[in-house]
């Protein structure tokens, strides 16, 4: 029978472990708590804790706390968890308060529930961090070398010394290449040797894993240096040197048995995807809530300033690069929209005086909370150029259309760092788009909540807004 190619994935059967023990220790606690001081776990109970467990596993998923077992240090694994515990709370509060279910449980039970539940899975995880033999019975046998002193070899050493959960000890970094084809200067442990005492240590079951970190170009030799420790019981595996590219939020899928690396991708897939939209629909709802009286003012003020709409719709690039109509209140006398697209500058006489004020004070972008409810656009994300403009960039900056990754924002990383605005140079509209595609590459719902938080206080007046 011919063996199919398939790559299987590595560690899962640990990932399962820490979702089980998460669960029993949620439930364990509030099933403990209830019976000590209710004498019983009535069905309210049972509710409370079928909604627990689902709301932390959803945050826990999108905070990539699972995921980090392998790959983050305990300090980010133990910040995934106080925060996705946090968010159950407060989503279960808000339950609790919207339906008024919050006289059928004890106040005591629930806070002991509350404050006990992330302090135990705090300290079982730190114990596992100490102790990685619990999930590994081989942890004293998992002695390690890399081939190739490279910068995949580098990130990959980094992340075995700095993460013990990994059961990896790190023996040491073998080369044969001359000095000047090596990062040696950047190696967290000196070089070792050469890749036939990599060999030796192999054929005298000293070392366990072998990982070949060399330039993809080089396929011969790692070919050569896969059939020579063939010749071992040591396991052998490849590091990818995806280095060579720039990748931005990257993924593997597979298509049909066949893995595959997505190179520039975005970061809202799966879970992050719904909690972007949660994050835009929940917010933008309570902002127009709380703006709908300044909403108010401006239309009254726009439609005594000079004749016209209050509302200009103008069209944009939105989601993947396609079109989408954005909303702003009305600040020109006049509005191009054609081939040539001039961008609005200081002393535009095309601008009204009451346009001058709610330009510089970001008012006329005001109307795009309903872009965003309506799911066009994000509360975070890079601005949307005009269409023209698009066709201009697009062929003067590299990746310029990378930015479409995600959907256009009211405001981004590249405004809290004062690029807002005219971008009268080449130069200024590249730094925009280089702060756009690091918001993407970045992107966490932390990283939301700061730009917001920074927007408030210095991203909607500029000295570039006119």
């Amino acid at each position: 029978m011919r063996q199919g190619k398939r790559i299987k994935g590595h560690g899962e059967e640990t990932v399962l472990a820490y979702r089980i023990l998460d669960v029993f220790i949620i439930s364990t606690v509030l099933v403990l708590t209830s019976h000590v001081y209710n004498g019983d776990f009535s069905n309210s109970y049972f509710i409370a804790l079928s909604a627990g467990v689902f709301f932390y596993s959803l945050m826990a998923e999108i905070a990539g706390v699972y995921r980090a077992t392998h790959s983050h240090s305990l300090r980010e694994v133990t910040a995934g968890l106080f925060f996705s515990w946090l968010f159950t709370i407060a989503v279960m509060l808000f339950i609790a308060f919207f339906f008024k279910t919050s006289e059928s449980y004890s106040r005591v039970t629930l806070a002991i529930w509350f404050a006990f539940t992330p302090v135990i899975l705090v300290v079982w995880r730190i114990f596992a961090y100490k102790y990685p033999c619990i999930f590994n019975r081989d942890a004293s046998e998992q002695k390690t070398v890399i081939i190739g002193a490279t910068k995949s070899g580098i990130t990959l050493s980094n992340a075995i010394l700095s993460n013990p959960l990994l059961n990896l000890q790190l023996t040491g970094i073998y080369d044969d290449r001359s000095p000047d084809r090596l990062h040696a200067e950047k190696l967290p442990v000196p070089l070792s040797g050469t890749i036939d005492e990599a060999l030796h240590l192999a054929k005298e079951h000293k070392v366990k894993h072998v990982y070949v970190a060399l330039p993809m170009e080089a396929v011969k030799r790692i070919k050569q240096i896969i059939s020579h420790f063939a010749d071992s019981n040591a396991r052998v595996y490849i590091v990818p040197d995806f280095f060579t590219f720039d990748l931005m939020q990257s993924r593997w899928r597979n298509v049909g048995n066949v893995p595959t690396l997505s190179i520039h991708d975005t970061p809202f897939y799966g879970f992050s995807s719904f909690m972007k939209r949660a994050e835009d629909i929940i917010l933008s709802m309570l902002i127009i809530a709380l703006i709908s009286p300044v909403l108010l003012a401006v239309a009254v003020g726009v439609k005594l300033s000079s004749p016209g709409p209050v509302i200009f719709k103008q069209q944009r690039y939105g989601l993947d690069g396609k079109p989408i109509k954005v909303w702003k209140f009305r600040s020109m006398k006049t509005q191009d929209n054609g081939p040539v697209v001039k961008q609005a500058t200081k002393n535009d006489p095309r601008i009204t005086p009451f346009g001058s004020f709610i330009r510089r004070t970001s008012l006329d972008e005001l109307p795009q909370f309903f872009n965003v409810l309506m799911g066009t656009m994000s509360i975070v994300g890079p601005r949307p150029h005009a269409v023209a403009h698009n066709e201009e960039y697009r062929g003067l900056i590299n990746k310029y259309m990378l930015r479409h990754q995600v959907k256009p924002g009211i405001t981004g990383w590249a405004q809290i760092n004062g690029y807002r605005g005219e971008t009268d140079t080449l130069d200024k509209m590249e730094k925009r788009v280089e702060h756009d595609l690091v918001y993407i590459q970045s992107w966490s719902l932390w990283l939301d909540i700061k730009i917001i938080f920074l927007t408030a206080f210095k991203g909607f007046v500029g000295k570039t807004a006119y």
